[in-house]
Order: structure tokens, then sequence, then C-alpha cells
């Protein structure tokens, strides 16, 4: 007789967190794909209003209804995705685009450099990140670009801390001290070495932060500083939504919903991610969780 193997708790365990970020990779492909279909193809023009129809409950030729306006809400929800996305794509890229440089530099410098950025680091982190962004667009002024900043300028810091806690730890390895014995310089060797071994953690902080700009973007348009008329944010459509609330909660439930199920979906798939592209998660796994 075979003897067939009881699963382990490990086994278990690592098929959970498989099926979880391949949960929420599919939510993650979903919402990208209902953004890239917007650009060429929506039900209705997000824009066009029917007063006559407004407020009409689910039917053929509006499968989720109308607002207060007559306008058709499973369009503006299929383009409020594609603006969050890109300010949120656009934002995260501006601070990994700054961050990861500085505390590649940081690392590599020591010193007053490796000072000056982890005090700037210190700085950026005792302002409450969605409340600077508050304040950065209400000085600059509302729109999607100024979000934009807002968004990115507080992903700096992140970005930055990360690049640089994880150089430091690859400084000492042995392939490192070959690379400067044969000459080359800590600058060629953070682009060449450093970087790509470090990626996996950015990608996971990234798919992090990509969830947490999707939210300030929301609150930001919810408040009135984001995307403005005539574009269309899920924010903006909670904002539009709160005076009808007891009339026809749906407006509000909603792109409510859409957020909710968008920022889940990009947890899931960072957890999985960092599961999958951080080697010290095996080794605790392999010593049995200590």
């Amino acid at each position: 007789m075979v003897e067939t193997p009881t699963p382990t708790a490990q086994t278990m365990g690592g098929r959970r967190l498989a099926a979880t970020a391949w949960a929420g990779g599919a939510v993650a492909a979903l919402v990208l794909l209902t953004a890239l279909v917007s650009l060429v193809w929506t039900p209705h023009d997000p824009a066009a209003m029917d007063v006559a129809n407004k407020l009409s409950d689910p039917t053929g030729a509006h499968p989720l209804g109308t607002d207060h306006f007559g306008r058709d809400v499973l369009s503006r929800l299929m383009v409020g995705a594609r603006v969050s996305i890109a300010v949120s794509l656009v934002a995260v890229g501006l601070g990994a685009g700054i961050g990861v440089p500085l505390g590649l530099l940081a690392s590599a410098r020591h010193g007053w450099i490796d000072e000056a950025v982890m005090r700037f680091n210190d700085l950026a982190f005792a302002f409450p990140a969605l409340l600077t962004a508050v304040l950065i667009t209400a000085v600059l002024g509302p729109g999607a670009v100024n979000a934009i900043l807002a968004i990115g300028i507080f992903n700096i810091p992140v970005f930055a801390r990360v690049a640089r806690g994880a150089a430091l730890s690859l400084w000492t390895r042995p392939f490192i001290q070959a690379a400067r014995l044969a000459g080359r310089g800590r600058t060629r060797i953070s682009v060449e070495h450093i970087l790509p071994n470090i990626a996996g953690a950015l990608i996971v902080q990234g798919t992090i932060q990509f969830a947490l700009a999707i939210l300030a973007e929301a609150g930001l348009s919810y408040l009135g500083l984001g995307s403005q008329p005539p574009e269309v944010s899920w924010g903006r459509m909670l904002n539009e939504a709160q005076t009808f609330l007891f009339l026809d909660p749906r407006l509000a439930i909603l792109p409510g919903l859409a957020i909710v199920v968008t920022v889940l979906g990009l947890n899931l798939l960072g957890d999985g991610l960092r599961d999958r592209l951080d080697p010290r998660l095996d080794t605790r796994r392999a010593d049995g969780g200590r």
C-alpha cells in the first residue's frame, strides 16, 4: 500500500497565499482591463445628461441605472477606474523615480548624504500623508496634476527608506566586494548589482503604495481637491452622491464598492508578491516559522 503524504501546515499555508495572490491579481487585472476598455468604449457618454431619466433603476439600457443628472452610472464607473489608475500610477511612479535613487545614493555614500536623506524622511513621516496631500492641493489648487504631485511627494520618503534599507544589507555581500575590487564605482555597482537585487522589495512596496494612492486620490476628489469636472472620479462620484444617500444609496454604494474592491485586490496581490519575492519569508517557513 502506497501511503499518501499528508499536507503539512507549511504546504497548506503556501497554497492559501498563492490563492490569495491569484485572487488579488485577478481583481487588479479586471480593474485595469475596465480602465483600458473605457479608453475606446463605454455603454454611454459618461457626461451625457438625461434629466427626464434621472435616478432610474437598472435597465437593459442602463445596467446600473442613472444618477441625479440622468448620466449612466456604469459608464462613469468605467471612466472613474481609468482616472484613478492613471493618477495613482503616475504619482507612485514619481515617488519611486525620486525616492529609489535617493535611497541608493544614501546607502552608497553614507556620511552627510545618508544623514540628510534620513532626516528628510523623518520630517516627511512626521506629517500624516493624506493631510499633507490635502495641504499641498489646497495651496496649489485643485486638479488632477496637483493631486499627482501631492500623492507623489509623500511616496518619495517611503521608496527612499525601502531602497536604502534593502541596499545596505547587500553592500557587505561577497559579490559586491568582488565588484569593488574589480574597480567599479559605487554608482555603477548600485545600478548594475544593487538595484536588480532589491527590485522584488520595490515591486511589493509599489503595489502597496498604488493601493494607498487610489485611496488618497479618491479622498482628494471627494473633498473637491482632486479631479475636477468634467473628469470622472470615484471620489467625486461619492461626493455627488452624498446628497442622495437616503433617496438612492446605490449612487454611493457602487463607487465606494469599486474603491474597496480595487484596494483589497491590490493589497492581496502585494501580500502574495511579498511572499513570493522575499527570500527571508521562505527561510522562516523552512524553519517552521521561527
